[in-house]
């Protein structure tokens, strides 16, 4: 905050946007909103109306400062009426992640991903996890990974591992030794990630970007997560939540009777940094 409120006041700007819901969003919402600055807040709206979580937290309070509150899905226009927020500063703007996901995907099937990890022509399911409640305790990792090494007898599963997850199977000493086709990766890259959640038969995550890229995709998503910002997933997309003990069954779910496909959220079409343009210079009055 120290060091961005210099670069408002060099600068002299009319707007601050800020995108999503990590703790810079809401410093620099702060920042601005007590330089009388005019604050655009970009994914505004989404709830999961868990306040355990620091995302939801952060939310809250960006959309609390933002004069303009863009928006992906007409949910988050209902989150904010229902918080007294009026309609002329609600804007449905669409999913500017998946303007991201669309101009990298040709990149991404460019990927040599699936041959280098032996996939090619191969149904296999991707996972990622990373939320505390999923990895800082013993008895949930242990039957997450349980239920993985059990997948792994069906398909390959590839997990690319973040460095917190790594630590706590180590901490915990949960081996996977008997899963010969899970894969647990180092972290990768966007491309690469992008590659294997269209392709995969399964995709299984706590994230909140997946649940949203598997639906564009149309991939069946598992979020191991008992509520979820982005409820548009589950609605229209491909999305269900589950949890440790309901793991197993929900996967056969999917491999023995397949999921629903679901659609493509309305606006989620590569053009909302487009829509967010013209909704600042509206709101500007120009």
């Amino acid at each position: 905050m120290t060091r961005f409120e210099p670069i408002c006041l060099h600068e002299q700007v009319d707007w601050v946007i800020v995108v999503g819901d990590v703790n810079s969003c809401v410093a620099c919402a702060l920042v601005a909103a007590k330089l009388g600055i005019k604050v655009a807040h970009v994914e505004a709206g989404l709830r999961s109306f868990d306040r355990t979580m620091p995302e939801e937290l952060n939310r809250v309070v960006t959309d609390a400062l933002a004069d303009l509150l863009l928006t992906p899905s007409e949910d988050a226009n209902e989150n904010l009426r229902r918080e007294g927020v009026p309609d002329g500063r609600i804007k449905l703007v669409g999913n500017v992640m998946i303007d991201a996901v669309i101009q990298n995907v040709d990149k991404a099937r460019r990927r040599k991903t699936l041959r280098e990890l032996g996939l090619e022509g191969k149904p296999f399911a991707y996972v990622t996890l990373h939320r505390p409640s999923n990895v800082d305790h013993t008895e949930s990792l242990s039957a997450i990974m349980g239920e993985l090494v059990r997948l792994a007898q069906e398909m390959p599963v590839v997990f690319p591992a973040h460095p917190r997850t790594r630590k706590m199977l180590l901490e915990f000493g949960i081996s996977a030794e008997n899963g010969q086709e899970l894969k647990i990766l180092d972290p990768i890259g966007y491309h690469d990630s992008l590659c294997l959640t269209e392709r995969a038969r399964l995709v299984l995550t706590d994230s909140g970007g997946l649940q949203e890229e598997a639906t564009f995709f149309r991939t069946p998503c598992l979020t191991l997560r008992p509520n979820t910002e982005r409820p548009v997933t589950v609605s229209l997309g491909s999305n269900r939540l589950t949890c440790p003990s309901r793991l197993r069954s929900d996967i056969e779910q999917v491999l023995r009777n397949g999921a629903r496909a679901g659609t493509v959220p309305p606006l989620w079409d590569g053009h909302t940094a487009e829509r967010t343009v013209q909704a600042i210079i509206a709101a500007s009055g120009k």
